[in-house]
């Protein structure tokens, strides 16, 4: 397990994220007490299961109100390959999207 200071994770974002992918914790300290985490997650399993076990610890809860495909694909806009970045966020916000 390594330790780090908010500073030096905000400072070394990258090279703590690179020891977290190779299987090392992080734990967090703001003034000498642990305030967070950082684990690798495993993708072991189905979505499902990944799903289930976030729901049993707490971490999602179910939709109130789930969506179908169709409602989906209306919220996702959809941008020509020959569009531009720029045009597609000011469409966007114009929008209100």
């Amino acid at each position: 397990m390594i330790k780090a200071s908010v500073s030096a994770l905000k400072n070394g974002l990258s090279g703590y994220l690179r020891k977290v992918r190779a299987g090392q914790s992080v734990v967090i300290y703001d003034r000498d007490v642990p305030i967070a985490r950082i684990e690798r997650i495993e993708a072991n399993g189905s979505d499902a299961d990944r799903i289930a076990r976030l729901r049993a610890e707490g971490i999602t809860r179910p939709p109130s109100n789930p969506m179908s495909a169709v409602q989906w694909a209306k919220l996702v806009p959809v941008a020509s390959s020959s569009a531009r970045v720029l045009e597609a966020l000011l469409d966007e916000r114009a929008h209100d999207r």
